[in-house]
């Protein structure tokens, strides 16, 4: 005859054994001796306490009552302990990225977990205070770092320093940031450094930070300078626990509002189920590659990596990002509907090119005879196509002119060729002279 197994699985016990558990009292402690004894360790067996019905009661046997509650305190202390390394998770509270969560997007799954694996080690957190109160909170990423002397240089926006947003109209300039708050950045060890402000620029609302510390890892992020509308793209930033929060979707096909400015893309996400405040964070392509940095205003907007990399390279050479004062506000032909663009291509024989929205008054654009409705087709003699192409000419105009030895608040020429839908087609060549400004 076989010989029974006498090893009790995990089970519940049947009620012979519980009554035979009543007239042994002690066995509770003993059999959870590893819980109840002080000098537990986190490597020891992990095994729920039990107790019967008819010792739980608390006058019946409350010394094994006291024993129990003690080994059960001790389970949960443990079974925390477990959860804080992150690959188990028993409480069921972890919260999921939202990244893929439909069987749609499951031949890209792979392709793009590696893809946030690999951005996701120059992505840090930021949090700010001003007189000791907190202030806000985003994301950056490590864009320099220098080995042997431990310091390195955190890119992110400038709301990370903002203390004020008084007007939706980014145009306006009212928004208000202080130089002076306090800066921490988070890293991904869990450390934290101070940040040292070295440079913001207000109108792209880009900042930079120095960080000086010893014994991390630093990984920078390789840069895409096109990005294009439609393509896939990963939203990646941390929040304030530092996991990553990712959601997938879509450059969108969108001008830039009345309110916002033309360096702005979108990101669309049919759910729009971001779980943080993820300004700062990467917007990046299933490459790893950064094709932008979120800098959320009204729909979530992006700066591109094409602005990125030009502001960066500027700063990085110049000690500042200098723009050119169009005095014009534009849309672009391109990212209209299309059948707006067949009409215009009907009716004016044009379907390219920016539309002026709007022209300041009494700027030079004006005197030159440039109105609302006007088709600008090309400055400089380039062809511009969106106002990103628009922004990237001027910045490269900017770099001439600093490399030429000039500087800050000079006058530079810029040439436009614009055509009036209001005068049946006629063309309008003028030269603006713009202030070159950081502002």
């Amino acid at each position: 005859m076989t010989k029974p197994d006498r090893t009790r699985d995990d089970g519940p016990e049947t009620e012979r054994a519980a009554k035979k558990r009543s007239v042994q009292p002690d066995i509770v402690a003993s059999s959870h001796a590893d819980l109840v004894v002080s000098s537990y360790t986190l490597s020891s067996p992990l095994r729920k306490p039990y107790i019967a019905d008819e010792l739980a009661e608390p006058t019946a046997h409350p010394e094994i009552l006291a024993a129990f509650e003690q080994a059960k305190a001790q389970y949960e202390a443990k079974l925390g302990a477990l959860n804080d390394l992150c690959h188990f998770d028993y409480t069921g509270d972890w919260d999921p990225s939202s990244m893929f969560p439909g069987p749609q997007l499951l031949p890209i799954r792979d392709l793009a977990k590696a893809a946030v694996l690999r951005a996701a080690k120059s992505i840090v957190r930021l949090s700010s205070s001003l007189d000791g109160k907190a202030l806000t909170s985003c994301c950056g990423l490590w864009i320099d770092w220098n080995e042997k002397s431990k310091t390195g240089v955190v890119l992110t926006t400038a709301h990370i320093i903002r203390t004020r947003h008084p007007t939706a109209n980014h145009w306006k300039g009212r928004d208000e940031y202080n130089a002076e708050a306090s800066v921490t950045v988070h890293l991904r060890d869990g450390t934290t450094a101070e940040g040292r402000l070295l440079y913001h620029q207000e109108h792209y609302d880009l900042a930079f930070f120095e960080v000086n510390k010893a014994d991390i890892e630093v990984h920078l992020p390789s840069f895409n300078e096109t990005v294009h509308c439609g393509q896939e793209v990963i939203r990646v930033g941390r929040d304030g626990s530092m996991d990553l929060r990712i959601t997938n979707g879509r450059v969108e096909l969108l001008n830039p509002n009345k309110y916002e400015r033309h360096h702005y893309m979108y990101f669309y996400n049919e759910d729009h189920n971001y779980k943080c405040k993820d300004d700062g964070g990467s917007i990046i392509g299933l490459d790893g590659k950064v094709v932008g940095l979120v800098n959320n205003h009204f729909k979530d907007s992006f700066v591109p990596s094409s602005i990125l990399v030009k502001s960066i390279d500027l700063w990085r050479k110049f000690g500042c990002i200098p723009r050119l004062h169009l005095g014009m506000k534009f849309s672009s032909i391109k990212l209209l509907d299309t059948s707006h663009i067949e009409k215009m291509g009907r009716k004016y024989n044009i379907e390219e090119g920016l539309i002026v929205e709007e022209v300041s008054k009494e700027s030079h654009a004006e005197k030159q005879g440039i109105h609302i409705g006007d088709i600008v087709e090309c400055f400089n003699g380039e062809y511009i196509y969106t106002t990103i192409e628009l922004e990237k000419m001027l910045m490269d105009r900017c770099k001439d002119h600093f490399d030429e030895g000039n500087a800050l608040n000079a006058k530079i020429d810029i040439s436009a060729l614009a055509l009036s839908l209001l005068e049946k087609g006629c063309l309008l060549p003028c030269n603006l002279k713009k202030n070159v400004s950081d502002k």
